[in-house]
């Protein structure tokens, strides 16, 4: 089973209420080959909220408490983002999942890039909370960008 990001499934739950739709992962849905999470929404949050970014490192930092997750409006949010990851990563255990595809550049989902905490659209080599949970766990992490290689090499028809 391949868990991936609700938003990628063109469910609208992106903070600004938005979606972030791929054609592949919709198919892989249809075809009940993955399943699909929002660690924000399971964490708390509703849509739309706040953009949010990771201060003082990224999400391995947050998970060691060097760091924390803050709204825009400087609302800290880091327990909301750890407990989302935490129930992210129950439900990859539970079905046993074989990789987990979330959109790059989230606080919670970015997998080799997010955004430098500055709030002004610059990105920085980092991974978010429940990336870095997961992986810390086991779970193989890639993002959409990299899902067409992981199913040639899996040899996955979509």
């Amino acid at each position: 089973m391949i868990v991936v990001s609700a938003c990628l499934a063109g469910f609208e739950v992106r903070y600004n209420g938005t979606h972030s739709l791929n054609e592949t992962v919709r198919e892989l849905l249809e075809q009940k080959k993955a399943v699909s999470v929002c660690p924000e929404l399971l964490g708390g949050f509703i849509t739309p909220r706040e953009p949010a970014e990771i201060i003082g490192g990224d999400g391995d930092d947050v998970l060691d408490g060097a760091a924390k997750v803050v709204e825009i409006s400087g609302r800290d949010v880091t327990e909301l983002y750890v407990n989302g990851a935490h129930l992210t990563l129950m439900k990859a255990q539970e079905v046993g999942a074989a990789v987990v595809v979330l959109k790059e550049y989230s606080p919670s989902c970015g997998s080799a890039m997010i955004y430098n905490g500055e709030f002004k659209g610059v990105k920085a080599v980092g991974n978010g909370v429940t990336t870095a949970l997961l992986r810390k766990n086991g779970i193989k992490v890639i993002s959409e960008e990299e899902l067409g290689d992981y199913l040639a090499l899996a040899q996955i028809k979509v």
